[in-house]
């Protein structure tokens, strides 16, 4: 039996959440989420707090899905209730990070500002001119935004120039050895 799997989805005071079939609702304060889960797994609610997932049979596919749709079930939990946000921060000369409306304008060595529309139920903010904070409910999508914005310019090896996440350790290379004469 899978050990994340076979553990129950415990809902907060102050979230409610529906299941018809295999379609589940979460309402909470940050907002609302809706997803489809594979038909195959059996997704119970017990009372008015916990949600139970249960597989069907014990083969490969089943066991694998288990786990996952009780962890998918529980971040749609956790994000309606607390939310979720990932941090990054730019680190070069003239590296900055601006808000213009609804955009994120990234200047970062390039002839030209980049520009990225966040998608919807998206919040980024700019706290200082090398850090940016996404905000949101749906974990998968805050880390894809998060991903998306790094992408623009990945921290290089050898001088550590780039957007990274807060707290990520960028493996440094040496650079050329000088030329013997």
């Amino acid at each position: 039996m899978s050990r994340i799997g076979k553990k129950p989805v415990l809902l907060p005071d102050n979230v409610k959440a529906t299941v018809e079939g295999n379609t589940v609702r979460v309402e909470g304060p940050k907002g609302k989420l809706e997803k489809v889960f594979h038909k195959d797994m059996i997704i119970e609610k017990v009372d008015e707090k916990t949600l139970v997932v249960k597989r069907p049979s014990d083969n490969k596919l089943h066991k694998s899905l288990h786990g996952l749709t009780r962890t998918l079930l529980n971040n749609m939990v956790q994000g309606v209730a607390n939310g979720y946000q990932k941090n990054l921060e730019l680190v070069g000369v003239g590296y900055r990070a601006a808000k213009q409306g609804n955009k994120l304008v990234l200047t970062v060595g390039y002839s030209h500002p980049v520009e990225i529309v966040p998608p919807e139920g998206i919040e980024i903010e700019v706290p200082a001119a090398t850090k940016i904070t996404i905000k949101g409910i749906d974990k998968e999508l805050v880390g894809a935004v998060a991903a998306n914005i790094r992408a623009v310019r990945e921290p290089e090896p050898y001088k550590g120039k780039g957007i990274k996440y807060e707290g990520e350790r960028i493996r440094r290379k040496v650079g050329k050895a000088g030329a013997k004469r």
